[in-house]
Formats: C-alpha cells, sequence, structure tokens
C-alpha cells in the first residue's frame, strides 16, 4: 500500500506495493547494508532521563543508553476488544499471522479498515484451503480503508470469495455459533473462529510515564508534536500510526526527517509540503503551509482534535476554496456528499428555492452539507458566500474516516445535525441558543430491529427524535401487542407521558435498524416551561395520539378481528420493506383485474424493460407488493458501489446512471430483490439510416419491439448492467405504472401514508 502516490520516498530503504513478505525481506536486507544495529527480543518496559542521557530499561533487565529517542510503536499491540457476552472464548483472536494456518473453517473477521480487509483477503487467497470467511463491518461504508484495499475485496465478493456483512454487529458468541444484529434483524451464524481488527488506541500509559503530553484525554488521542516530531519531552519524537499518521510511506519519510532534524538540518521541509503548497497557493494570505494547517485546524470546530500531523495528511484528500460575496457554494438539488467547513466569513442558506431572500446564515467554524454526507440525497437548498469567505471541502470518503477516527470531530458533527433537526421538526420560533441544553444532554444511539426504546407501564420522560430508520408504536390490549402508529425519520415520540406527567401508555421499537437521538426529558421539560409555543405545539400532537389511542381501544371492544388485522396488516407492510422505504409499489388485489398495463406501461417508458414483476412479492389480506424498488431511505444498493453510478433524486427516487460497470453489487446487497441485472437494448439507429439502409423501426412502427430485438446485437459487448425502478424519474405525470392502471389498484405510498394503506388492508 505504497499510498499516497504522488509523495516521493525519501527514505534510503525502499518501499513499493507488493507482498508482505517481499518487503518485509527488503527491509531487513536494507537495514543490513546500512549497519543498522537491530535488537531483537529487546523489550522496553521504562524510559527515564532526559535529552543527551536516556536510559531505556528492558524486560531482561539490561540498560541501553541514546541521546534521543524515536517512537515507532505503532498502536497494534493495544487493540480494542471485541464487546459482546462470549468475547472471551478461545477461538477469538485479535491478529492473524499466517493465514494459510486455517482450513476448511467459518471465519468471521471483525472491522472494516485495512487490517480486516487483508486479514478476510489473506483467508479467502487460497480456495483450496476450503474457508468461508465473512468480513463484518459496523457502518454501512468502508470508510477506514484505503481505496486499493476496497477494490479488492469488492472483487472478491463479486467472485463469491467473500461475503461482506455491513451496519452488522455481534451479540453473543458461542461455542460454534455467532450471533449477529443485521439490518433485517438477529442471525445465528455457523461460526470456528473470530478475528478482530477493531483497531486500537495509542498505548498511552507506557508514552505518558515518559513525561509526553496527549492532545486531550480521549483514549483515542495521540502526543502533542511539534513540526519536528517532537513530543513535549524534548528528545523524544514519535512518528508512524503513534503519530496519528499510519501510512507506510509518510512513516518512512518521517523517520528520514527526524532524523535530519536531530542532526542539525532545520532547513528540511516534510516530503508532502509541495503538495500541500499547490493546493493552497491561490487562496488570499499570505500563509505558510503550516500556517494555514494551524488556520483550518483551530478556526472549523470539526477538526480541532487533529494534530498538525493528522491536518498533513487529512489535507491531502480534500480542498480548500475561497468564495467571493454571494457566490454560490452549490445549488439546490445538485449531486454532491461533500461535507464544508467554513474557516473564515460565512454562508446562507437559502431555504425557499422561489425566493433568494429567506436565508439561514451559517458563522465560521461551523459546517454544512451534512444532508449529502448523511442521507446520499441531492442538496436541499442553494449556499452562498454571505461575505468573502474560506471553506474547506472535505469529500465524503474523508469525512467518514474522520468522523471514525477523531471523537471530537463525532461528536461536534452529531451535535450540528441534531441542532438543525431539531428546529426543523419542532420550529415554533426557536433559536440555536434556546437548545443548548438540550444538545448538552442528548445522545445519540443505535437501535436494531425490534429493540424497544419505550416499554409500556414504564416510568421514564425521555424524548426521542428518529434521525433514521423508522419505528413502530404498539399497545397491549387483551394480551396482544396492537399496532397504533408508524413513526419514519423526522419524527418524535415520548412527549405523552412528559405532558400527561404518567408512565409509558405504549411500546417503541424499531421496526429496522435505526438511529435515535435521545433528548433528556426533565431538560426538555425545562424547555417547554420557557417555549409555551413549543408546549402547544406538543400538545397538539399528544392530543392527537390519544384520539388514536381511544379509537383502538373502542374498536377493540366491539371489533376485535378489525383491530387485529389493522395490527397484523402493518406488520406485514414492514417486513416488506415499509419500514425504511421512502415509497412503495402496492396493489390492491380486490381491484386488480390482472391486465399487466402496469408491466406493460414500465417497459414502455424504459427502453422496452420493466423494472416490475406484478405477480411476484407477497400478498397478505387483500394487499400484494409486487417486486419494485422500495426507495429506501438509506438503500442498501448504494453500499459498495464501486463506480459511485447509484444517487438519488430530489424527489426521493434511487435511480442508477449510465456509468453502471455490472459488478453486480447492489443487486446482492438489496434485501428485496428487485434489482436485476440485464443488458440494456441497441440505440435505436437514426431516421436516415432508416430510409437508406432500412436500419430500426420506421415511422410509426413501435421502438419497443426493435430495440428488444436488436438487445443482443451491438449493446452485448457492453455486458449486463443493473436494472431497477427509479420512479420514472424525468418523465411527466409521474410513475408510469400507476397511471396506466385501469382500476386504480397500483398505488405508489409513503411512510407518511402508512397507515391510510393499513386501514385499506382491513378491507377483505
Amino acid at each position: 500500500m505504497a499510498t499516497p502516490n504522488q509523495l516521493v520516498l525519501r527514505s534510503d530503504v525502499h518501499f513499493q506495493a507488493g507482498k508482505r513478505e517481499d518487503i518485509l525481506d527488503l527491509w531487513t536486507q536494507n537495514a543490513a547494508d546500512a549497519g543498522v544495529n537491530v535488537r531483537y527480543n529487546a523489550e522496553v518496559n521504562q524510559v527515564s532521563g532526559q535529552i543527551g542521557n536516556f536510559s531505556l530499561t528492558l524486560t531482561s533487565g539490561e540498560i541501553v543508553l541514546g541521546e534521543t529517542i524515536i517512537l515507532a510503536l505503532g498502536t497494534q499491540g493495544n487493540p480494542n476488544l471485541m464487546r459482546c457476552d462470549g468475547s472471551t472464548l478461545p477461538h477469538i483472536q485479535y491478529s492473524l499471522d499466517d493465514p494459510a494456518a486455517y482450513v476448511d473453517e467459518h471465519i468471521f473477521v471483525f472491522g472494516g479498515g485495512d487490517a480486516g480487509i487483508e486479514n478476510a483477503m489473506g483467508l479467502a487467497a487460497d480456495p483450496a484451503q476450503g474457508n468461508i470467511v465473512t468480513l463484518v463491518n459496523r457502518s454501512s461504508e468502508l470508510a477506514r480503508a484505503k481505496d486499493a484495499n476496497i477494490k479488492s475485496i469488492l472483487s472478491a465478493q463479486q467472485a463469491g470469495r467473500i461475503a461482506i456483512l455491513h451496519e452488522t454487529t455481534p451479540s453473543l458468541i458461542e461455542p460454534g455459533f455467532i450471533t449477529l444484529n443485521t439490518p433485517q434483524g438477529s442471525q445465528r451464524l455457523a461460526c470456528d473462529r473470530v478475528i478482530a481488527r477493531l483497531g486500537s488506541p495509542p498505548p498511552r500509559q507506557f508514552v505518558e510515564s515518559m513525561g509526553v503530553e496527549f492532545t486531550s484525554e480521549s483514549r483515542e488521542a495521540f502526543p502533542k508534536l511539534s513540526p519536528t516530531f517532537e513530543t513535549t519531552t524534548p528528545g523524544i519524537h514519535v512518528i508512524g500510526a503513534l503519530a496519528g499518521y499510519p501510512l507506510i510511506k509518510h512513516c518512512m519519510n518521517q523517520g528520514y526527517d527526524v532524523v535530519e532534524f536531530i542532526a542539525g538540518n532545520t532547513a528540511l521541509k516534510p516530503a508532502d509540503e509541495p503538495i500541500l503548497e499547490a493546493k493552497l497557493k491561490n487562496l488570499p494570505g499570505n500563509r505558510t503551509v503550516a500556517e494555514w494547517l494551524e488556520f483550518l485546524r483551530t478556526e472549523i470546530e470539526i477538526l480541532s482534535g487533529l494534530s498538525a500531523l493528522n491536518m498533513r495528511e487529512f489535507l491531502l484528500d480534500s480542498e480548500v476554496h475561497s468564495f467571493d460575496a454571494d457566490e454560490v457554494v452549490f445549488a439546490r438539488n445538485s449531486i454532491g456528499s461533500s461535507l464544508f467547513g467554513i474557516a473564515d466569513g460565512g454562508v446562507l442558506v437559502q431555504i425557499d428555492p422561489n425566493n433568494a431572500q429567506v436565508t439561514v446564515p451559517i458563522s465560521a467554524g461551523s459546517i454544512f452539507g451534512e444532508v449529502g454526507l448523511i442521507s446520499g440525497r441531492r442538496r436541499g437548498a442553494t449556499i452562498r458566500a454571505s461575505v468573502p469567505s474560506i471553506v474547506m471541502e472535505i469529500p465524503r470518503t474523508a469525512a467518514l474516516k474522520l468522523m471514525a477516527t477523531s471523537p471530537e470531530a463525532r461528536a461536534a458533527i452529531n451535535r450540528i445535525t441534531t441542532e438543525r433537526h431539531l428546529l426543523q421538526i419542532f420550529k415554533s420560533g426557536m433559536t440555536p441558543e434556546d437548545l443548548a441544553d438540550i444538545l448538552a444532554t442528548s445522545e445519540v444511539i443505535e437501535v436494531r430491529a425490534g429493540q424497544a426504546i419505550i416499554t409500556e407501564g414504564e416510568l421514564s420522560n425521555d424524548v426521542f427524535i428518529v434521525r433514521s430508520g423508522s419505528l413502530v408504536v404498539e399497545r397491549t390490549i387483551a394480551g396482544n401487542p396492537i399496532f397504533l402508529s408508524y413513526l419514519p425519520a423526522g419524527s418524535y415520540v415520548g412527549e405523552m407521558a412528559l405532558i400527561d406527567n404518567a408512565p409509558r401508555n405504549a411500546t417503541v421499537k424499531a421496526a429496522v435498524k435505526s438511529q435515535i437521538v435521545k433528548l433528556n426529558g426533565s431538560t426538555f421539560e425545562d424547555l417547554l416551561k420557557r417555549k409555551p409555543k413549543l408546549a402547544a405545539t406538543l400538545e397538539a400532537s399528544a392530543s392527537t395520539r390519544r384520539k388514536i389511542n381511544g379509537f383502538i381501544e373502542q374498536e377493540k371492544s366491539k371489533f376485535g378481528s378489525v383491530v387485529d388485522m389493522y395490527s397484523s396488516v402493518a406488520g406485514f407492510l414492514i417486513e416488506q420493506g415499509l419500514g425504511e422505504a421512502t415509497d412503495v409499489l402496492l396493489i390492491d388485489e380486490k381491484l386488480c383485474i390482472g391486465c399487466d398495463n402496469c408491466e406493460k406501461a414500465c417497459a414502455d417508458i424504459h427502453d422496452g424493460l420493466s423494472r416490475l414483476d406484478r405477480e411476484a412479492g407477497k400478498t397478505y389480506a387483500q394487499l400484494h407488493v409486487p417486486t419494485s424498488c422500495r426507495h429506501c431511505e438509506h438503500p442498501y444498493c448504494m453500499t459498495d458501489c464501486p463506480a459511485n453510478a447509484i444517487h438519488r433524486g430530489p424527489d426521493g427516487e434511487v435511480f442508477i446512471d449510465e456509468t453502471c460497470i455490472g459488478c453486480g453489487n447492489c443487486q446482492r446487497n438489496c434485501p428485496y430483490d428487485v434489482i436485476r441485472m440485464d443488458t440494456p437494448p441497441a440505440a435505436k439507429p437514426s431516421l436516415l439510416n432508416w430510409m437508406l439502409f432500412g436500419a430500426g423501426p420506421g415511422p410509426g412502427e413501435p421502438d419497443q419491439k426493435w430495440k428488444l430485438a436488436h438487445k443482443q446485437k451491438g449493446a452485448a459487448s457492453a455486458g449486463k448492467v443493473a436494472i431497477k425502478c427509479d420512479m420514472c424519474k424525468g418523465k411527466d405525470g409521474g410513475p408510469a405504472c400507476v397511471r396506466a392502471c385501469p382500476t386504480g389498484a397500483a398505488i405508489r405510498i409513503s411512510p407518511e401514508n402508512f397507515l391510510s394503506v393499513t386501514q385499506l388492508g382491513q378491507r377483505r
């Protein structure tokens, strides 16, 4: 992994991408040729003294003297441990020395970083070993890994050598089995071995024993370092992963530079200096690279936890822009998933697309673009610079890696996004200042499918915001759980117990894996006392829910079977993906006459390739869920798309563009089997070609028949691509399947219409 490619290697020790064994052999030979005195089996357990006179005490009792010390310890000796029941069993290990030693085993590798990927690849490299290897990643993307590793494991997944489980965590490890929490619920699978590569924090206690200070109290913080890699203890320098700079080529250059600094070459600049100078040369102000890095780090809140060395690596993946007043940073509905940090100046968010004067300011130090980062949706607003501004653009992969590796950045992004989410949901004339106490006590929690956040009868008054995913509300009546309501992302729940000062009257649990913001009840109650308008808004919401509860109680005593059906239909629809859908096609079987106009219309509008299978799918009562895209809130199909060909449109539609390379990852990742691989039809020849050569359909002849007949001619060389419903994106009149239905049996619904559709399912 000889990245970054544009960085020159200064070290006299050679390095280029290759096999681990070959590289280690080369380094051993280089060290011998240079006369390096390597002390093997020499573990240091204490360092004392000062610059010019350090004493290193080995575990053997021997003392080694030195004038200066360079710590290149890395962090791998201090691994993060598995945290679940059964995590101390002997078949769990935290390193992998020889992949060839394991044969015919079901092996689960935890960790989506480079170490986890490389371990999984090694275990699955030789099919003759017979290992069944699964990589388990707790997030939705491989945010920590290098591009080359990601491409390698996606290729292995495509070839069927490795399985990848995203958004998955362990709950129980047993001899021979492992139980996982997946987006689809709990799964118990055969497992002979667990290899955990979950990252590793610095060996802080040992390093601090030398008098070295760290940047913060965080477990993952790194030592404080000068521009010459010197710690707060003069004479002790740090390089490599322990400095927060884990790339091999960087580490080797740092080692070279430190030795030069110690030898008196104070004029030497870091090897990446020319690259960073080129990135920053067009910015206003006469700052050096070091001054720019410090300016960006101190002025943009989410970067405050990074060291100067972290900033150098971070800037290699990012861009810094200068905007004039009123200049557009990005426009509403534009595609983009970068995160932006304001170092100087400020921006205006245009709330009303038809009125540029209706804006909300965002000041220096804060961020914007977080909606595109989290959801992958198109930009929801136009953003302009309010004054001359300096803005750092952080690509999605770099932003996700920042959140994964910097607790300070993760906390800041969660706080800012939560604040904006609350202002959007509650409105009521509130300002960010009104929410300061709420945000200080809020907590972002991950909830697995089926997990309850509120239990009927309990005494609690916290309020919950659905950040992603969805929840269902149930109440026990006559010993049975009865469905009350459905809560999509953007909803809130829990206010009734707070307003009524009473025990919880229902159970609320996740329909799918969800992310929830928990607001402290006591702090929220204080806010309601200060904001009567907000209190009135919540009281109106609670009143509506009381009516629903009353209706269910009344109907249960009169028409028990109706309420049971209401609950059963709701459960069926959630099982079919409505819990994470933004738009789903349903067919009322009582109205459907089997004409197949819906499929024909879909084919007509999509070059003869229908994206709908009316007869496939499941039915409950009179509701049928055909094979058609759900346009999920967090689409599984977007995960691991190497061509970045899957996007979300301005109306929520998830579509695949012409850059699809046919890898099939989206088809494998979709849990609803709504994507297929097919050969696109050949392009229709021009009218002139028809007139001269008889090629293609003539005037008045149907295009689709010709296109399908010539599907394998010319287009076959391009191979198959992914085909799925795109909600007739860009077509007048909306989805063709709905427009073509002569009886109104076909309907498309969003989560807001869930209850009305559930009531439809009651009518048998």
